[in-house]
């Protein structure tokens, strides 16, 4: 939406939970959204940026009590540490909050009042196992036991890492409390549910709107409308930390209906802080505008419960949702071995934070597609571009302002070719940040950059310099260097807000903004230059990287223990015959499809091609693979195993893994085989 009119905006991004750190793959997010609420601020828009730590769940409440500490006191911490990693890459909140606030409580409490007269809330009776030692009812994540299936041990209660199963956790063979380890016992309990089905037709027209989602999501929601949608469980037992169900003691709600809430919770505490009018932006016919950032593994829950609990509580919906990919390093999952999980504060120990922007806007494009952070190729970019590129223009230019010319700049530069073109690029660029094309909007930065040093190569100001009668030709070449420069930084200053502050000290100018690329600095006095961003040295990155692999990797076992395998190694089974083995009809298989599984925590959903069919298995791989990152590749598969029906659909095979304490591996067959091969 790009219009030179006023707009009133309001936007978000998804709330970090209170039980880690800030790593890098979180702040693809954040600096996506802070680089999109800069621009619109530099346009003259009145955009408010609000966010907060989630900080209610079982498992808040369980490191706390681990710590030794209260919760209160767990999330206070957590969200001293997150504010400074957020300052630290420069992102701006307008207001950065907490769900376990009074504002929270207040907007849950009466969006649950609401949806209730309205029909939405139902409650019924349901069989959960409890922790006697703990006297909690305990989450499928936090049930362990033998696999029903298989007999595999130390299974979650959802699902069997070993066959793929899926299953409820009162199904487990030997059950036992992950908490306490103690045998847990059936229960009944009531609990409250929201009555998602019946929203349906509401929720479809809105899904389908234009605008609201990006064209991937929009696909994605039909696939779980034709799955179909089952009432959603809002209430918890206690003991939880969260917010007791007003007319229900002893219920809580369960911290996905609580923390969307939180948005609007951070918004109304900025509200009153500033005297903004709240009802303003969330009344039902407001005509201010809602962004939600958020990465594509919440999207079920804010393009699905969110707009259906808005819409049925009386409150606006969303203008759009604004759905971004994930993040790998150096081409993989970000790794703890390899010291590619780098937490924030870490980078922050060895690096420039807007390295790291300008390299997450060249690649950030308004769809889900991941995006990969290449140590190599990050170095090389910033280096040529940031630094070969861009400030090289100033550092060129500046030192003979100041020594030939007192500092100050020509006071006529019309008729300027290349100052016109990068004036007119203006709006262009613009419309690629308001649609969220970064890398769209980066290259046109670069490709004019490109054009604005071949004018310096071209004038040469430094052979200007030595010749005679050349003093009022190399004062305007400078000044149309200075001021291509500054025309740059207005373009780099939603990616590069530090750089572009000391930027305008150097120019003596006050912020700049949009607006101010239809103008040029003319007969005005800049100060010294003095040197603005220096190389990334490779030694920093390898010491960032040593760094993580320090401080997360295990305690190295005795030298005479180095050649035991890091995984326990399971006995042979049984010896079977050459009769019993023939039996398996193993085949080499193509995955045609991957997709995750809605509502499994574990499961990818595989299409297979077998040369001459397809089949369709669900597989307990998610912990170790992407969808997107297994689609093309061969793999082996039990063909002739009975179908097995599961919750989530029909398995008509099983994939073959190899797995231990150091992950799970799929059996990749060598090149040259092709699909429907048996092996033998």
């Amino acid at each position: 939406m790009t219009t030179t009119s006023p707009r009133k905006i309001l936007v978000t991004s998804a709330l970090p939970y209170a039980n880690g750190a800030i790593h890098i793959g979180h702040l693809v997010e954040y600096i996506q959204t802070d680089i999109w609420v800069r621009f619109q601020k530099s346009r003259g828009h009145t955009c408010h940026y609000v966010c907060a730590d989630d900080t209610h769940g079982t498992p808040i409440m369980l490191r706390a009590e681990k710590e030794g500490i209260t919760p209160e006191a767990l999330i206070a911490r957590v969200h001293g540490e997150h504010s400074r990693d957020f300052a630290g890459f420069h992102v701006g909140f307008d207001n950065y909050y907490s769900t376990n606030s009074a504002e929270n409580r207040e907007f849950a409490c009466d969006i649950y009042k609401k949806l209730k007269a309205n029909g939405k809330i139902a409650s019924r009776t349901i069989n959960q196992l409890y922790d006697p030692v703990k006297s909690m009812f305990l989450p499928d994540r936090f049930v362990k036991g033998e696999c029903p299936k298989c007999g595999a041990k130390d299974q979650y209660g959802d699902n069997c890492e070993s066959c793929g199963a899926t299953y409820s956790p009162t199904e487990l063979k030997n059950p036992y409390s992950a908490v306490s380890g103690a045998t847990p016992e059936m229960r009944e309990s009531e609990h409250y549910f929201f009555k998602l089905g019946e929203c349906e037709d509401f929720l479809k027209g809105w899904t389908n709107t234009p605008g609201k989602l990006q064209a991937e999501a929009a696909n994605k929601m039909q696939e779980w409308f034709e799955s179909g949608l089952s009432d959603w469980d809002i209430s918890r037992d206690a003991p939880y930390f969260g917010f007791e169900i007003p007319d229900a003691p002893g219920k809580y709600f369960y911290v996905w209906l609580d923390a969307p809430v939180g948005y609007m919770a951070s918004h109304k505490n900025l509200c009153d802080r500033l005297g903004i009018d709240f009802d303003e932006y969330w009344k039902k016919d407001s005509t201010t505008e809602l962004y939600h950032f958020i990465g594509k593994d919440i999207l079920y829950f804010h393009a699905l419960f969110w707009p259906a609990m808005l819409e049925y509580a009386g409150y606006r919906t969303p203008t759009a949702i604004n759905t971004h990919g994930f993040l790998t390093v150096d081409g993989a999952k970000m790794s703890k071995s390899r010291g590619t999980f780098i937490t924030a504060e870490s980078y922050l120990n060895h690096l420039n934070p807007e390295w790291l922007r300008y390299y997450f806007a060249a690649k950030l494009s308004n769809t889900f597609e991941d995006i990969d952070l290449n140590l190599e190729d990050f170095t090389a970019r910033v280096n040529s571009d940031l630094i070969g590129k861009y400030i090289n223009i100033a550092s060129r230019a500046a030192g003979f302002i100041t020594k030939r010319f007192e500092g100050k700049l020509a006071a006529d530069l019309s008729g300027v070719e290349l100052l016109n073109k990068l004036q007119a690029a203006s709006e262009g660029i613009a419309a690629h940040y308001d649609a969220r094309e970064y890398s769209r909007a980066i290259r046109e930065i670069m490709a004019l950059t490109d054009e604005v040093n071949q004018f310096v190569d071209q004038n040469k100001p430094w052979e200007m310099a030595k010749q005679e009668g050349q003093e009022a030709n190399l004062q305007r070449v400078c000044s149309i260097l200075i001021n291509a420069f500054r025309l740059l930084t207005i373009y780099l200053k939603p990616v590069l807000p530090k750089l572009s502050n000391d930027v305008e000290a150097f120019l003596n100018i006050p912020p700049l903004q949009w607006a101010d690329a239809q103008n040029l600095l003319l007969d005005h006095s800049i100060n010294a230059y003095n040197h603005l961003m220096v190389r990334i040295d490779p030694k920093n990155i390898e010491a960032m990287v040593e760094e993580n692999k320090q401080s997360l990797a295990p305690i190295e076992a005795p030298a005479a223990a180095k050649a035991a395998p890091s995984f326990e190694i399971a006995p042979i089974a049984e010896t079977c015959s050459i009769d019993d083995f023939m039996k398996v009809d193993l085949r080499i298989a193509l995955i045609a499809n991957a997709q995750h599984v809605e509502g499994a925590e574990k499961l990818l959903q595989l299409t297979l091609d077998l040369g001459n069919e397809t089949r369709n298995v669900f597989a307990g791989i998610k912990s170790a693979y992407k969808p997107e990152d297994l689609i093309g590749k061969h793999t082996v598969m039990v063909a002739n195993l009975a179908p097995r029906k599961m919750k989530f659909g029909m398995s008509e095979g099983m994939v073959l893994a190899a797995g231990g304490d150091g992950g799970l591996y799929i059996l990749e067959p060598h090149a040259g085989a092709k699909p429907g091969m048996r092996v033998k």
